[in-house]
């Protein structure tokens, strides 16, 4: 039962950065590599929060979403919209995510550095599994994520199918030059889209130290499997990242468990290889994800 309730958990977790991931490249066009970084700085501000202020890291999920949410503005702010201006290429914006990633990766390592100078602990490492209760005879990180998951999902349907902003959020995904002509201004869309990943992000980084070990490197790792959950469903659609996001995190956490089982712990170190099979297995055979089939758009026709 604990390996199920634990392979639910990083399953929400992952439809929750893989959202961002999608929700960013849809808008802008860019395959961002700082995604898992994003989640890294919602974990350490969770802890600082935890260690300085006391407040639990639950009751941190909120400020972690602001926080994340800043990261995102800041990411296309000052340093994709300039190139974008430039005309650069995609080649060169994913470069530029790749760069502000190791800035990122730098940027927590000093900080928990400086964290643990204060505090008088090593807090380059740091797990949250101590911390956690049951609720109703489940674990609490699974009632948090699968709760989180439930908001996040009723948010996104409110804001998009219910508001004006978010019809002009829909109309600049699928033709920007269309809405701008229409009088939407894609510039605010775009901002709010990164906004909203990076908060995402935010959010599930808060969670993730109840999973894992978080090291500021954590980033360069789970990135493996954003990537993953949002090509296995399809880059080019929401729904893609809920039902790839719960693909990779379950055939991860499972696949890996069995294995273990069969051949020891040592696998566990190459549970990575799992997403990775499964993305590229995606792109050979279906480049455009579940959500890219020809079965997806029946069963869309016959939703619609």
């Amino acid at each position: 039962m604990a390996v199920v309730e634990g392979a639910i958990t990083y399953a929400n977790l992952m439809v929750l950065l893989s959202l961002g991931l999608t929700l960013t490249y849809i808008t802008t066009g860019v395959p961002n590599f700082a995604q898992g970084s994003f989640a890294v700085v919602g974990a350490y501000f969770a802890l600082m929060l935890f260690r300085l202020a006391g407040i639990h890291p639950y009751y941190a999920i909120p400020l972690a979403f602001i926080i994340g949410g800043i990261v995102g503005i800041v990411t296309y702010a000052c340093i994709l919209k300039p190139l974008i201006k430039k005309n650069a290429s995609v080649e060169m914006l994913m470069i530029a995510t790749l760069a502000w990633d190791l800035i990122l990766f730098g940027v927590v390592g000093a900080f928990a550095e400086t964290l643990g100078s204060i505090t008088k602990k090593t807090e380059t490492q740091f797990i949250f599994t101590n911390l956690d209760f049951d609720v109703f005879g489940l674990s609490g990180r699974l009632v948090i994520s699968s709760l989180l998951i439930v908001l996040t999902l009723l948010g996104l349907y409110m804001l998009l199918y219910k508001t004006k902003f978010g019809i002009a959020l829909r109309a600049s995904m699928e033709n920007p030059s269309l809405a701008e002509a229409m009088g939407v201004n894609v510039e605010n869309t775009r901002l709010f889209s990164w906004f909203l990943s990076g908060a995402l992000a935010g959010m599930a980084g808060a969670v993730l130290p109840f999973m894992q070990v978080i090291v500021p490197a954590t980033g360069g790792f789970i990135i493996v499997s954003i990537f993953a959950a949002s090509i296995v469903g399809g880059l080019q659609h929401i729904a893609g990242a809920l039902i790839g996001g719960y693909i990779v995190g379950i055939s991860e956490s499972l696949v890996t468990y069995g294995l273990s089982s069969i051949f020891g712990t040592g696998v566990l170190v190459y549970s990575k290889v799992v997403s990775l099979v499964m993305m590229i297995f995606t792109l050979l055979f279906a480049p455009g994800g579940i959500t890219g089939t020809k079965l997806w758009e029946k069963l869309t026709k016959l939703w619609d």
